[in-house]
This record gives structure tokens, C-alpha cells and sequence, in this order.
């Protein structure tokens, strides 16, 4: 077994660590080690990363649902729509991006460079949301009205997010759920699982009719991630989720940067 992919499992228990400790935001390490530890494609990595994301997200979304810290009703309103474009995305708007987009000057902006770059931001929108303080989140909960329409339009965005980048979205999911469904925080916690969880794994289920899947290497890598995260959730009796959390900002704010970097040298 080679050193990178070696480091790439040891990647994998990390993004479960991180999901149970900071509630999110572990997801979005996972393109990455797909991509430069394991070797894969975009495409390939971002539709692993939908089933990785999608069943380790299921387990902390039971947990909370025992612990009764889920509102089936906004999880469902939220989620429908999500996973019709998550799948929709995954199904028919991956697969028809061209293999070549466009050239600047003597660059070539090809598939695998867009979804990464397009993934980057995505990383960068992320950073912001963890380092930043939640106090105008706590004072606009108060602020606003239960929302329907304007749910299941964050759904639909959510939704094609997702099925480009293959993260779980989480850092997008939460204050939604806070600012339109007016949920207290650790509820939209635990109900963002649930969203994430649906959404990313019927999205999965659209790369299935399109991609050779090697579930042998599927099934480690996310058996790796569920123990990351029940390790993670009992570690939080002795660790400070929120503490970490903006350390994990800074982090996933370095890495756009560098994913940034190396696609376009």
C-alpha cells in the first residue's frame, strides 16, 4: 500500500473525526483526499464523496433523531427538493460538462479543472461560515417567520450545489434552517443531518447509472469515516466542538486556496 493512499485513510477517519466534533464541515475535506492522496478524478471523487458524506452523515442524523434533535417536518420540506436536484445534477447536468470548456490565453479550463475550482469556492464560502460568530444568527432567529417557499428554494440550490461538488453542504443547510425554518441551533444541527444524509446518498444513486463504482475501496474508505465520527461524538464530552471549529475555518480557508493554486499552474 502506497504512502498516499495510506494517508488517505488516515483522511478519511479524519473527516468523520471533525464531522462529530464540529457538527459539519468534515465533508468537504473529502473531494480533496480523493482527489490528491487517492488519485482520482473529480467526477469519481465527487461521486464517492456523496455516498462517504451521505452514510456517515445517517449515523450522527440517528443519533440525534434518538435524542430527539430533529424536526421531521422542516427535514422533509427541506429535503424533497434537495435530492430531486442533487439526483437531477448527479444524473444528466454532470455527465453533459464538456471535457474542454474554454481556454484562457494558453490555460485550458477542462471538466476536472472547473468541478475543483468550483469546489474551491465552495471551500472558501465554508471557512467563512466557521469562522465567523453565530451572535447575528441568534439575533435574526428571532426576526423571522417560517418560510416554506423560500425553504425548498434553498433546497433546490442546496441541491445542484451538492451534486457539483459532492459536499454535504452542511455549512449552507444550517443557517437556512436557523434564519427561514427559525430553528434553534442545535436543532438545525440535527437536522441538517438528516438533509445531508438524504440528499447526498440519493444523489449517489444518479452516478451509479453512469460511473464503475470500486465498492471494495468505497467500503473501507467509509467505514474509516463512520468510526471518525462516533469517535468524534464521544469526544466531545471532554472537547469543545465550537473551539475547534474556527481553527477548522482557517484550515478549509488554507486549503481552497491551495486547491486553487494547483489547478491552475
Amino acid at each position: 500500500m502506497e504512502l498516499n493512499q495510506i494517508l488517505g485513510y488516515i483522511g478519511a477517519l479524519i473527516v468523520g473525526l471533525v464531522l462529530g466534533l464540529i457538527g459539519g464541515g468534515g465533508s468537504i475535506l473529502t473531494v480533496p483526499i480523493l482527489v490528491y492522496l487517492i488519485g482520482l478524478n473529480p467526477v469519481t471523487a465527487t461521486a464517492y464523496s456523496l455516498f462517504v458524506v451521505g452514510t456517515t452523515s445517517l449515523f450522527g442524523a440517528i443519533q440525534n433523531f434518538k435524542n430527539k434533535m430533529v424536526d421531521i417536518r422542516t427535514a422533509i420540506v427541506f429535503a424533497i427538493p434537495a435530492f430531486i436536484a442533487v439526483y437531477l445534477t448527479r444524473r444528466y447536468l454532470v455527465p453533459a460538462i464538456p471535457d474542454s470548456l474554454f481556454n484562457v490565453f494558453d490555460f485550458e479550463v477542462t471538466k476536472s479543472v472547473f468541478i475543483m475550482i468550483f469546489f474551491a469556492i465552495i471551500m472558501l464560502l465554508a471557512s467563512i461560515s466557521m469562522i465567523k460568530t453565530r451572535k447575528k444568527e441568534k439575533s435574526l432567529e428571532q426576526e423571522v417567520q417560517y418560510k416554506i417557499p423560500l425553504i425548498v428554494l434553498e433546497g433546490v440550490v442546496v441541491g445542484i450545489l451538492t451534486g457539483i461538488v459532492g459536499a454535504g453542504g452542511g455549512f449552507l443547510i444550517i443557517p437556512a434552517l436557523v434564519l427561514l425554518a427559525k430553528l434553534p441551533m442545535k436543532l438545525a444541527v440535527g437536522t441538517s443531518l438528516v438533509i445531508i444524509s438524504a440528499k447526498s446518498l440519493i444523489g449517489f444513486l444518479g452516478d451509479v447509472q453512469n460511473l464503475t463504482i470500486d465498492w471494495t475501496f468505497l467500503t473501507i474508505f467509509t467505514s474509516l469515516s463512520i468510526i471518525g465520527i462516533l469517535i468524534g461524538v464521544y469526544a466531545t464530552k471532554f472537547i469543545s466542538g465550537e473551539k475547534l471549529k474556527k481553527g477548522f475555518g482557517w484550515f478549509t480557508l488554507f486549503m481552497a486556496f491551495y486547491i486553487i493554486y494547483k489547478e491552475l499552474q
